[in-house]
């Protein structure tokens, strides 16, 4: 290492460039100044000022010396007599123009390609269909699961391997021609390109339908227990007209999310990392911690990493389960109510200053590993903030609360008891007035009263934010959207990764729009084929309402790695389209009305899946058989299911449809409604959403992001796929070779007979 450092020009070694970039990265930059003109670096640098002016993920130093670079206009006039100003000058653009301007991205995506790798070959598509069948059945039967298990596509890039090289070995060199091309069973060495490609055939297979919402609550006897959700037709057209939209909006919305290099999606650079240890036999020594070189290269690292977790996850998820949910405090009392409410990892709230020793559980919101620090920072303020939120409400007793448990998502009746549905439905499956006022309103708990406030705040913040930092962005990629649909070509990203995949022919944008025609015509069929009672109309509200939202909320996953929810929005103006109309045995109208929005929008986290699939190849779904095999698991979506099985996603949905179907919008949030309040969390953030804290390098790999880049660059990305990868093997075969609940309690408690809330018969 001290080699490279004594061969760096003196003027390279003191300029005061941005910090994040390596000693081969600033003498690659040093190689290139003599190529670049004066004019051309003010012409790069001008565009990354106003490229990323307004990106908190953009080195905030690194943009005030871009400022005053192009403020200094003496460089132009007199050039000679500041040599080292504008040497030091075309350093920095070159590292932020040559390469991606993040480090995060530049860590483990080469700025270079080579076209004439082979990508989809023979083989490529065989195993990646097989892996596709694999992992949307995996998916599906553990996505009810708490904690819900899945093989992410840095599994499968571990498992593709070995039969990617044994093919390599073992398969004949035979094919045939097709196209003036020849296509071989063994087209040569198994490369990181047919790698990637099978991970994102397999990642898009596994992106769950957004369908199993409704086909749950509907065919499960413990929800509306409705027959025909179990006919194969409707199952399938419901779930392609989703995921169709779903990837032909993903297609449209490429120069919005995809293209710009602002769109990092952290979540694709631990794909790449693993993908680059496994192809990428290079290692070069890195200075690290304590001042010690480390050698091990990235492919061996991610092998004893991946064994250490694999052989460490059995304690926390068998042999100690008490690891996994660490209530040590819960411990020294248990039967401290307040202690266990407080402390609870489970029932309570979780706080915790120890709160588990499982990574499954530490990553269970967002990997530290792979999201800015700001984004940790903000995610973990956001939930103190709810808690402390929570602890209010319950201990005033706020809208009867304390009647009920402090952390659940299920919905109560003024006994405290589970709310009974049927009881305030006629036989057409709509609201019944006389029995909801002989019955009881629907009450919520204390941490689902936070939720709904804080789920109603980010709906006006994403969009908020999205203008205030990202309308120029959302402005080109409109530009570009209409160019490409006119065929002409488009140079509107710059970027180095942009000018590597213009070696490449893209994929029109007609025959996204034709995917989204597709899916209109089986969204109408599935709606009017069976006794939905509902209009074809819903389809296209539902687009439209993902139309708005998908962008925002793209660009706020791209660049954070933090997805928005929303179909509590979508449910909510469900509810207010068609009050008072709900399910009983079929499906009323709006019922269909608002869950086909609803699934529209979760359609969204479809498009949101498919795009970072889309970024992924710009760097470098079969689930019937799952449905039929969890529908035979015993006990599925009750709270003391043996094997967790407990559906938490499935009952948010049934208790948010109960919430703004069985009874309206108007008697919940509207004039007199008991949770009218919350809606005024839609104006609170309409005005600004923080994008970013300044609080950032402040945990342990950001530091080593700032002092060692090197070993960051090398081993930040391969540690979370090591550690991802080996928990969901490991729970896959802990699940299936090995195959305690805990219970909610209540602060106060009700005489025998008595109920709490508004007497009988005065219900808003």
């Amino acid at each position: 290492m001290s080699e490279k450092i004594d061969r760096i020009e003196p003027a390279v070694a003191v300029a005061p460039v941005t910090p994040l970039a390596t000693v081969d990265e600033l003498l690659t930059a040093h190689g290139q100044t003599e190529s670049l003109t004066l004019d051309d670096a003010r012409e790069r640098a001008k565009h990354l000022v106003d490229s990323h002016s307004e990106d908190p993920n953009f080195s905030p130093a690194a943009l005030e010396r871009l400022h005053a670079f192009l403020a200094n206009t003496t460089l132009l006039e007199e050039p000679e007599k500041h040599r080292r100003t504008v040497e030091e000058a075309k350093i920095e653009v070159l590292l932020l123009t040559e390469n991606s301007p993040y480090p995060e991205v530049h860590a483990v995506v080469d700025p270079y390609d080579d076209p004439d790798l082979p990508c989809g070959t023979i083989r490529a598509w065989v195993i990646g269909l097989g892996f596709v069948a694999l992992v949307a059945f995996v998916n599906q039967l553990f996505s009810v699961r708490q904690p819900s298990i899945s093989i992410g596509s840095t599994v499968v890039q571990f498992l593709v391997f070995p039969i990617g090289k044994a093919a390599e070995h073992f398969l004949p060199d035979v094919g045939l021609i097709l196209f003036g091309t020849r296509h071989s069973l063994n087209s040569g060495p198994f490369n990181r390109k047919e790698h990637m490609i099978i991970s994102i055939m397999a990642s898009a297979g596994g992106t769950l339908p957004s369908s199993r919402y409704i086909i749950f609550t509907q065919w499960l006897d413990r929800y509306f227990g409705q027959p025909y959700a179990k006919h194969f037709g409707y199952q399938i057209l419901l779930a392609l007209s989703t995921d169709l939209m779903g990837f032909g909006l993903a297609g449209l919305l490429r120069g919005f999310i995809v293209y710009p290099s602002f769109c990092v999606w952290p979540r694709s650079l631990v794909t790449i990392a693993l993908n680059t240890s496994l192809h990428n036999e290079e290692n070069h020594s890195v200075l690290g911690p304590f001042q010690t070189i480390f050698n091990i290269s990235r492919f061996r690292f991610f092998l004893v990493a991946f064994a250490l977790m694999f052989v460490y996850f059995w304690f926390p998820d068998l042999v100690f389960s008490a690891l996994s949910t660490f209530d040590w405090l819960a411990w020294i009392a248990p039967n401290d109510f307040k202690l266990t409410a407080i402390t609870g990892m489970k029932k309570g709230l979780g706080f915790n200053p120890l709160p588990t020793f499982d990574w499954n559980i530490v990553t269970h919101a967002l990997d530290p590993l792979t999201v800015p620090s700001s984004v940790t920072i903000n995610t973990f303020f956001g939930v103190l903030l709810g808690g402390i939120t929570i602890i209010g409400l319950y201990w005033t007793n706020a809208y009867h609360t304390g009647y009920l448990p402090i952390n659940t998502n299920s919905i109560f009746d003024h006994y405290g008891k589970s709310h009974n549905v049927s009881k305030i439905l006629d036989d057409r499956g709509w609201l019944d007035e006389t029995k909801y006022q002989a019955y009881s309103p629907v009450y919520l708990a204390a941490s689902s009263l936070t939720m709904y406030f804080f789920f109603f705040a980010v709906y006006a913040a994403s969009v908020s934010y999205a203008y205030l930092h990202h309308r120029r962005d959302i402005a080109l990629g409109f530009r570009s959207l209409f160019k490409n649909f006119k065929r002409r070509d488009t140079n509107d990203f710059p970027d180095v990764h942009s000018r590597l995949m213009s070696v490449y022919k893209k994929i029109p944008e007609w025959w996204y729009a034709i995917l989204n025609v597709v899916a209109i015509v089986l969204g109408v069929a599935a709606i009017a084929a069976w006794p939905t009672y509902t209009s074809v109309g819903v389809v296209f509200f539902g687009i439209a309402l993902a139309l708005v939202f998908a962008i925002p909320t793209g660009i706020i996953e791209a660049t954070t790695g933090i997805s928005v929810e929303f179909n509590v929005l979508a449910e909510f103006i469900g509810g207010a389209w068609n009050p008072g109309n709900t399910l009983a045995m079929n499906f009323s109208k709006y019922f269909g009305s608002s869950t086909y929005i609803c699934l529209v929008m979760w359609m969204m986290a479809h498009v949101l899946a498919f795009a970072n699939n889309l970024k992924l190849a710009y760097y470098v779904k079969a689930q019937i058989i799952a449905v039929v095999v969890i529908m035979s698991i015993s006990g599925i979506c009750t709270s003391d299911q043996v094997n967790r099985f407990t559906c938490p996603g499935i009952n948010i949905y049934f208790t948010v449809v109960v919430l703004f179907s069985s009874v309206s919008i108007k008697q919940i949030f509207g004039t007199g409604g008991q949770y009218i309040v919350l809606l005024s969390a839609f104006l609170y953030n309409i005005a600004y959403m923080w994008s970013a804290v300044v609080l950032v390098y402040i945990n342990s790999m950001s530091y080593l992001c700032f002092r060692y880049l090197a070993f960051w660059s090398k081993y930040n990305y391969v540690l979370s796929a090591a550690f991802s990868t080996a928990i969901a093997l490991a729970g896959i075969i802990i699940f299936f070779a090995t195959g305690r609940e805990a219970k909610y309690c209540t602060r106060l408690t009700l005489p025998g007979g008595e109920y709490f809330g508004p007497r009988l018969g005065s219900f808003a």
